[in-house]
């Protein structure tokens, strides 16, 4: 098994563990309970099943088109992506940590959606007065982290040149 292989897989295993193991928990302790807050309401944590995309986004579209996009078409970018990820010989350890981190909040959230009626668990939420996020979870974290990481190190390649 090659280096980067065992890098991407290693990464995701224990980013989808750690997602998993968090929602089972938000289901257990926050399902039919108040919300829990910390720090003047700064971090709240709330059970919440999306329907939608990332903060919800596309949760009013019908049905069928909300499984085609977030079920069908992201089961076959995060195909795409992990191919993609896998052949690359260009990437470094941080950019193959960084695929990691997105394809295992993308198979996570994928996963949610196929066991749980289309729906994923978010339970997390943080803001100052009426400034806030939406609810997310692990693998939404995971993902933002990914993608932040590439955008940084491509940024940084690119003024390099």
């Amino acid at each position: 098994m090659n280096k980067k292989l065992l890098f991407i897989g290693v990464t995701s295993l224990i980013s989808i563990a750690i997602d998993q193991y968090t929602k089972v928990l938000a289901t257990k302790h926050l399902f039919g309970h108040e919300e829990l807050s910390w720090w003047n309401d700064f971090f709240v944590l709330t059970y919440s099943i999306n329907h939608g995309a990332f903060l919800g986004l596309g949760n009013t579209l019908p049905e069928g088109i909300r499984n085609l996009i977030f079920s069908g078409l992201v089961g076959v970018f995060l195909i795409g992506f992990s191919i993609y990820a896998l052949r690359d010989k260009t990437m470094n350890d941080i950019q193959n940590l960084a695929c990691g981190l997105v394809l295992s909040g993308g198979f996570s959230n994928l996963y949610d959606r196929i066991t749980n009626n289309g729906g994923v668990v978010d339970f997390m939420n943080m803001g100052i007065g009426g400034l806030r996020t939406g609810i997310f979870n692990v693998a939404d974290m995971a993902i933002m982290a990914g993608v932040f990481l590439l955008v940084i190190y491509s940024y940084k390649n690119d003024t390099k040149n």
